[in-house]
C-alpha cells in the first residue's frame, strides 16, 4: 500500500473521529442538554468546527493528494477515499475559518431561538437569525461553488450533482398528479375507520413495542440507543454508536411507532456500512436522498403494508388489548394508511407528504433568489398550504415554524425527503421482483431477510458508486417518479374505493 495513501488515511480518520464528537454534542443538545447550556454549547460547537476546519485544510493533505495524483494501482475503495478527500479538501480550503465558526455558532444559537419562537408562536423572533443564516449560506455558496446558484450549492451538500434543473421537473410532475389525487381522496364517500388508533396508550408500553420492532428489523442496541426528542432523528458518532430518537403521545401510539421504524431505517443504514475503513469517507452514506430512501422504505413500504399489519397485529393486540381486541389486519392497514391533509410535515401521510416538501423547496428557492421577503413567509406558507393541500395552519407554530432545519442552516435538505421516497418505491419494486414471497416474509416477521437485502445492495456500497449508478445497479432504471406515482395511485385508489 502506498505510504502517501496511509498518511492520508490517518488524517482522514482523525477528522472523522472529531466529526463524531461533534455528532454526539449535537445529539446531546437535542436530547438531554439543559436549556441553560445553550450559549456555552454554541461556543463549544464553534470551537470544534474551527478545529475540524483546520484539520481539513491542513496543507499536508493537499500535498499528499498531489503526490497521490501521480500514483496509480489503487483499488476502488482506495480510489474512492482519495477522490472524496480531494472534494472535501477543495471545499474546505475555499472557506475562511471565521465563516465556518460563525455558521456553527449561529446554527446552535438559532436552534435555541427557534425552539422558543416555536413554543411561543412568534415567527418575528426567529426572523433576525433566519435572515443571518440565509446570508451566511449565500456567502458560503460563493466560496465553495462560485459557478453555481446559491441554492444549487446548498442542495449539492445533500444531493451532490443535483440542481434545481433536475428537481423542479420532477416536483412539477408530482404536483400535477398528486394534487388531483389528494382532492379525490378528500371527496371520497369512503372513510376508513381509524378511531381505535386514539385512546390511552402507556408510554412505557409504547417504548417496549417500538424497541422490539426495531430489534426485529435488525437494529443492534449494543451499537445504538433510542431516546426522546422534540423532533425524531438519527444521529451518533460511528456505526458502533448510532442514536435514534422518537417522541411519545399518550393519546396516539402510531406516531411514535412509525417514527421509531423510520429512524431505525436510518440507523440500519449507518450500522450496516462496510466494515472496512469505517472512519474513512468511502464507507459513509451516499447522499441524504439515499438515506431517506432507507427510512421511508421501512416506514412506508414495509410497515404500512397489509402483510406487516397481518404479521404484527397480534403483538399490538397483546400490548394494547383494550383498543385492538376486535380489530382486523385489514382495518389496521386502512387506518394506518388514512390520507388526510395535515398542517405538520412529519405527521403527513405518504400521499400528502410530497406536497409539504414541494412547498418548502419553492420557498427556499425564493429565499435564495430574493424573490421572497422573509417577513412575509407566514402568509406565503399558508397560501401554498391552502393551494396544495386545502388546509391553512391556524398558527405559525403549526406552519412556518414547525421544522428545525432552517434553524440549523440546513437549506437544500428538504428535496432529499421526496427524492428518497421515489428511490424507496423503486427499491421496493426491485425487492418484490427478487423475492416474490415478500408478503409472506413480512407477515412472518422475518424482517432480517429484508435488512440483509438492503445491506448487500445499498448499505455496504458506501460511496463507491454515484447515486445514478447505484440506482441503476439496483433497479436497472434511473430516478423514476412514475413508479412512485403508480404505487401511490394503485394503493390509495383501492383503499378509498376510487374509480
Amino acid at each position: 500500500m502506498s505510504t502517501n495513501y496511509q498518511k492520508l488515511t490517518l488524517k482522514l480518520e482523525e477528522i472523522s473521529r472529531l466529526s463524531g464528537i461533534m455528532g454526539i454534542l449535537h445529539w446531546d443538545q437535542e436530547v438531554i442538554m439543559p436549556s441553560g447550556a445553550a450559549e456555552s454549547r454554541a461556543k463549544q460547537l464553534g470551537v470544534l468546527a474551527g478545529i475540524i476546519h483546520e484539520k481539513s485544510t491542513d496543507p499536508e493533505i493537499g500535498s499528499l493528494l498531489e503526490k497521490l495524483s501521480q500514483e496509480n494501482s489503487f483499488n476502488c475503495f482506495e480510489e474512492c477515499n482519495i477522490n472524496e478527500a480531494r472534494r472535501q479538501y477543495e471545499l474546505e480550503t475555499k472557506l475562511p475559518k471565521n465563516l465556518v465558526m460563525k455558521l456553527a455558532e449561529l446554527s446552535s444559537k438559532g436552534h435555541q431561538i427557534w425552539v422558543k419562537a416555536r413554543s411561543e408562536n412568534r415567527f418575528s423572533d426567529f426572523v433576525p437569525v433566519l435572515t443571518q443564516l440565509i446570508e451566511l449560506k449565500k456567502r458560503w455558496a460563493e466560496y465553495v461553488f462560485p459557478k453555481l446558484k446559491a441554492y444549487d450549492a446548498n442542495i449539492d451538500i445533500y444531493e451532490r450533482g443535483t440542481t434545481m434543473s433536475d428537481i423542479t421537473p420532477v416536483f412539477e410532475t408530482l404536483k400535477k398528479e398528486l394534487i388531483p389525487l389528494i382532492r379525490d381522496i378528500q371527496v371520497s364517500d369512503y372513510n376508513p375507520e381509524s378511531s381505535f388508533l386514539t385512546g390511552d396508550f402507556s408510554v412505557a408500553k409504547q417504548e417496549v413495542l417500538g424497541r422490539r420492532i426495531s430489534e426485529e428489523m435488525g437494529f443492534a442496541f449494543d451499537c445504538g440507543r433510542m431516546d426522546v426528542s422534540v423532533h425524531p432523528f438519527c444521529g451518533g458518532s460511528h456505526p458502533t454508536d448510532v442514536r435514534i430518537t422518537t417522541r411519545y403521545r399518550n393519546d396516539n401510539f402510531i406516531e411514535s411507532l412509525y417514527a421509531v421504524i423510520h429512524e431505525t431505517g436510518h440507523g440500519l443504514y449507518e450500522q450496516g456500512r462496510m466494515k472496512e475503513g469505517r472512519d474513512l469517507p468511502a464507507s459513509e452514506a451516499l447522499t441524504m436522498g439515499i438515506h431517506e430512501s432507507q427510512s421511508l422504505f421501512w416506514e412506508r413500504m414495509i410497515a404500512q403494508s397489509l402483510a406487516f399489519c397481518n404479521g404484527y397485529l397480534p403483538l399490538i393486540k397483546e400490548t394494547f388489548p383494550k383498543n385492538f381486541r376486535d380489530i382486523s389486519a385489514e382495518q389496521l392497514y386502512e387506518a394506518v394508511n388514512t390520507s388526510e391533509p395535515s398542517y405538520i410535515r412529519v405527521e403527513a401521510d405518504e400521499v400528502t407528504y410530497p406536497m409539504h416538501v414541494v412547498l418548502r423547496y419553492e420557498i427556499e428557492k425564493g429565499l435564495f433568489d430574493d424573490s421572497i421577503e422573509i417577513n412575509l413567509l407566514p402568509e406565503l406558507w399558508n397560501s401554498k398550504m391552502k393551494e396544495y393541500l386545502g388546509v391553512e395552519p391556524p398558527t405559525d407554530t403549526l406552519g412556518v415554524l414547525q421544522d428545525t432545519h432552517w434553524s440549523g442552516a440546513a437549506f437544500g435538505y428538504f428535496p432529499s425527503y421526496t427524492l428518497g421516497a421515489i428511490y424507496a418505491s423503486q427499491f421496493y419494486q426491485t425487492l418484490l421482483q427478487d423475492k416474490p414471497q415478500l408478503e409472506k416474509i413480512i407477515a412472518s416477521g422475518n424482517l432480517e431477510i429484508i435488512r440483509e437485502w438492503l445491506n448487500q445492495k445499498i448499505h455496504q456500497k458506501g460511496r463507491l458508486l454515484s447515486v445514478p449508478d447505484l440506482v441503476k445497479e439496483v433497479t436497472g432504471d434511473n430516478l423514476n417518479p412514475t413508479i412512485f406515482l403508480s404505487y401511490l395511485k394503485n394503493k390509495y385508489r383501492k383503499i378509498y374505493r376510487l374509480n
